[in-house]
């Protein structure tokens, strides 16, 4: 179906929204995604099962690409949208329901990531941090993401808006044991990395030629001792003196590029 057929379509199943108000939150074993960056990459992943969307005619008018025949859509005004999302979230007049993906394991990534970067992620709690980071890693063709569970965002609107797309598209590995996953990339032939203040070594010296796993912790507290003694080396960043730190997001899209374009 042509862009233009799809839009009239749309515009003939639609209704208004039912209802009209909204907790934010999606049903039971769903997620509720917002933007027009997140919710066309969900739309156009064929991992997802999606559910509903409610949207503005503009929010419709902006999607590329073609939906499912017989997707259900609502038409609603910004209002009530505002009303199915996070305060204040910039909904872009479009707000899709649908079941979360399913989860990922280590070594599922490890048989296909030929030796691209793999982030691991210490206790980044922030889900504007994680989205931001998995925006960068799909940027540089990161092949995963690694948190702990326990200590990690779940999977959401904000993460995915802060993502703008990339949460579709860089598979997200929750273990339990962060350690026990930094062992085994290092089993599978990587050099684990993590980004410290504190170290001796600026990253681009502490780089390989060979697969590299980059660590990150928090801000503030950064990588726990038990993480950092699962690392190879520590680096920093050559950040001037007048500045103590980097945002955890920005370090990392900084670390990623200076892989990606290392020497050899």
């Amino acid at each position: 179906m042509a862009k233009g057929e799809r839009k009239k379509a749309l515009r003939g199943r639609a209704g208004r929204m039912q209802g009209g108000r909204g907790s934010g939150r999606a049903s039971t074993g769903s997620v509720r995604l917002w933007g027009r960056h997140a919710v066309e990459a969900a739309l156009n992943n064929p991992s997802r099962s999606h559910r509903k969307l409610w949207a503005t005619r503009e929010g419709v008018a902006s999607l590329d690409g073609e939906l499912p025949a017989d997707f259900p859509v609502e038409y609603a005004d910004v209002q009530d949208l505002g009303r199915l999302v996070a305060r204040d979230a910039p909904h872009q007049g479009l707000v899709l329901e649908c079941a979360g993906l399913e989860d990922m394991h280590l070594d599922e990534v490890l048989d296909q990531a030929e030796g691209r970067v793999i982030v691991f992620l210490d206790q980044v709690t922030d889900p504007h941090n994680v989205g931001a980071i998995l925006r960068s890693a799909a940027a540089f063709d990161a092949a995963c993401i690694v948190t702990q569970d326990r200590h990690a965002p779940p999977e959401s609107g904000t993460v995915a808006k802060s993502a703008s797309g990339a949460l579709e598209s860089v598979p997200w590995v929750r273990v339990v044991n962060l350690a026990r996953a930094l062992e085994q990339v290092a089993e599978a032939g990587y050099w684990r990395i993590g980004l410290a203040g504190e170290a001796e070594s600026n990253l681009a010296a502490a780089l390989p030629t060979g697969p590299v796993a980059l660590v990150l912790g928090a801000e503030g507290e950064g990588m726990r001792q038990n993480i950092a003694n699962h690392c190879d080396a520590l680096a920093r960043l050559p950040i001037s003196s007048t500045m103590e730190s980097l945002n955890v997001s920005n370090a990392a899209a900084v670390a990623l590029y200076a892989i990606a374009t290392r020497a050899g």
